[in-house]
């Protein structure tokens, strides 16, 4: 028995069990779940400022079976699902998003549009989204958008990859730095989404290794490029992830890219990782080829679905 979904505690010592628990359940079942690894990047975010932006769901032994978030900032219902719980679980979690996503329409947390993804073989994920009204954008024009999900084997051999000249690659400097981040981050992305206080409390979350958060300094002193890997220890043996990664536009078609990400998968094999992930956009061919450069392949498609919300009813 599954009852109403509980919000995540303002306590902060409550909050840390309950995000550990969030992580442990999607590590369980990574075949289900894109975002497994990386989740301490994603915990951090400000959509969790409100914790009525997060559901739990718990048996009646208060066991977690499922979490979903409203991550505003990736426009995306970031979620996990105990795939044996009770059948109607995942529909559950989906209502309980449609619901969320009409009551936040008009706060900082609101959005048009949501987003969802699926591994293209996780066809019972994929009828649930159907079913709640979420569209594929895998084939809708010049708009259409899926995503890939790469591999690269740590016995791969990395090649030699220059820097270049009067650049250097090094750690982020800790918090003392993180202003300075943001506004890469802002420029490469361009978007305003990335905060100081997200960027300092991925310094804090568990999991953070700082010598993996790397940037690329440029001759003047500036931040030119970053590049953050994250290790799950809790895999055996442990496994890395790619997340994020980007380039300031005064610094592209250097190499600066490939060199930056070389670095850190380098760092990530120092720390024992058999295997390193990366998720990217199929139709961003210029962040494909690069992956591919340095051994990354496709290992699963991910597809990508989007529902409206702005003037409609609730699902």
């Amino acid at each position: 028995m599954i009852g109403s979904p509980h919000t995540l505690s303002v306590s902060p010592d409550t909050r840390a069990q309950q995000l550990a628990a969030m992580a442990a359940l999607a590590r369980a079942f990574p075949a289900a779940h894109l975002h497994v690894i990386d989740l301490p990047y994603h915990f951090s975010s400000w959509a969790l400022d409100d914790p009525e932006n997060v559901g739990l769901w718990l048996d009646a032994s208060g066991q977690l079976q499922a979490w979903a978030v409203m991550q505003t900032p990736f426009w995306t219902v970031d979620y996990a699902c105990h795939p044996h719980a009770v059948p109607d679980l995942h529909r559950q979690v989906l209502g309980w998003a449609g619901a969320r996503a009409h009551q936040l329409l008009g706060t900082p947390f609101g959005l048009p549009s949501w987003y969802a993804v699926a591994f293209a073989d996780r066809t019972g994920r994929i009828r649930d989204l159907e079913a709640a009204g979420f569209t594929c954008q895998a084939h809708v024009g010049e708009d259409s958008w899926s995503k890939v999900w790469m591999r690269r084997p740590a016995e791969l051999r990395l090649p030699g990859v220059p820097i270049p000249e009067g650049f250097t690659l090094r750690p982020l400097a800790g918090e003392a730095e993180v202003k300075d981040y943001v506004e890469l981050h802002r420029a490469a992305f361009q978007t305003r989404n990335m905060t100081v206080e997200w960027r300092a409390r991925t310094l804090r979350s568990a999991g953070y290794v700082p010598d993996l958060d790397c940037v690329a300094v440029a001759p003047d002193g500036r931040l030119a490029a970053f590049c953050i890997g994250w290790l799950d220890r809790a895999f055996s043996p442990p496994r890395g992830q790619i997340e994020p990664m980007g380039v300031h536009p005064d610094y592209r078609h250097m190499g600066l890219g490939q060199a930056l990400l070389a670095e850190v998968l380098c760092r990530l094999q120092a720390h024992g990782a058999a295997h390193v992930y990366v998720e990217t956009d199929r139709e961003r061919n210029a962040a494909l080829a690069l992956y591919q450069s340095l051994g990354f392949r496709l290992v699963r498609e991910v597809l990508v679905y989007r529902k409206d919300y702005q003037g409609s009813s609730v699902a």
